[in-house]
């Protein structure tokens, strides 16, 4: 079984490199020191588990775990930390072990064994609801095993296209296979609806603009992409629109 090491810092990556040398039938597929590092390493090498720290800065072990399942072969996740208080966090993440820091051999063991016993297909049907106890900083868009982020602060709007939701950002437009009723939930201090099919980031609005036939359509700040003939408001959501622009929660 081919495992991927990811904890931000070298004596701690050492110690469990360590470790997986006196396990028998486990090989090292990688090391990283952060979230972004751990997704790339694992497009790359394909590891069959993940051994995975939680407090990391940028990127958390549990944001990243969360992208880790958009792979099309996700990988087992093992998390080492040494705070306790994540587990909860960590099994809403799809966790399959958790080890407290410093790790005992027999430990990671025995985790990396449960590990093992999980096929994918067992994995992909672990921790259903995947809410993350804070919001991500990016979202993840992923084909052939291969991850690609975009940050949160870089999107315009999301938009429903038929069973994915397209992404438009500063770079483009990227599909992804989160639901538009989930990413408003986790997003809500970020994004307004503006009709069923459509969330709007609240700071690259620049106003709501009138059309002659009487309906209303957002007008993005100078800069973002634009798009706005998409952007039509339905009239249910006009009040909401302009209570957030006004600054409303």
């Amino acid at each position: 079984m081919k495992v991927l090491v990811v904890d931000d810092e070298e004596p701690a990556r050492e110690r469990l490199r360590q470790l997986l040398d006196d396990i028998d039938g486990y090989e090292l597929a990688g090391l990283a020191a952060n979230g972004d590092e751990a997704l790339a390493r694992a497009s790359e090498h394909r590891p069959d588990i993940v051994l995975l720290d939680i407090r990391m800065p940028g990127m958390d072990g549990i944001e990243a775990a969360h992208h880790l399942n958009k792979l099309d072969r996700p990988p087992a996740i093992v998390f080492a930390t040494a705070y306790d208080e994540y587990a909860i966090d960590a099994f809403d993440a799809r966790a399959v072990g958790y080890v407290l820091k410093p790790v005992r051999r027999a430990r990671l063991a025995a985790a990396l064994q449960q590990a093992s016993r999980l096929a994918a297909s067992t994995l992909a049907e672990l921790g259903g609801d995947e809410r993350l106890a804070e919001p991500r900083h990016h979202v993840c868009t992923g084909s052939r095993d291969r991850l690609t982020l975009i940050a949160i602060d870089t999107i315009n709007f999301f938009r429903a296209d038929q069973k994915y939701v397209a992404v438009h950002h500063d770079d483009g437009v990227s599909l992804i296979d989160d639901s538009l009723k989930t990413l408003e939930e986790e997003f809500a201090s970020r994004f307004v609806r503006i009709h069923r099919g459509a969330l709007v980031a609240v700071d690259r609005i620049d106003s709501i603009v009138r059309s002659g036939d009487g309906r209303y359509r957002v007008a993005l700040r100078d800069g973002s992409h634009r798009d706005d003939e998409e952007l039509i408001i339905s009239r249910r959501h006009v009040a909401e629109v302009r209570r957030r622009l006004k600054g409303g929660p």
